[in-house]
């Protein structure tokens, strides 16, 4: 089943978010199995929110164990995702 991935990650700038994701997108096993899209922005409070799509939990959760060095070389602090089921998920 599809899942939704929420994560607020208080005190980001958008500098730092944008090396990591270059540095991530970089990456030889990039696009990760099982992703389906991506959204980031700030989050009003200081902060940046991310929503991404995929095709389920365990792929997730795969790409976060291929991702985590990346994240912590670039300064992101480690990160509690809030994961709900998808109902639907519609792209162009």
């Amino acid at each position: 089943m599809a899942v939704i991935v929420t994560i607020e990650v208080p005190g980001l700038t958008q500098e730092v978010y944008e090396r990591a994701t270059a540095a991530l997108v970089a990456a030889p096993w990039w696009p990760a199995r099982g992703f389906l899209a991506h959204a980031a922005g700030p989050d009003g409070s200081g902060g940046w929110r991310v929503v991404d799509f995929w095709e389920s939990e365990e792929d997730f959760r795969a790409f976060v164990e291929q991702a985590r060095p990346i994240f912590v070389e670039h300064g992101m602090p480690p990160l509690m995702p809030r994961i709900d089921p998808a109902v639907k998920v519609m792209t162009r």
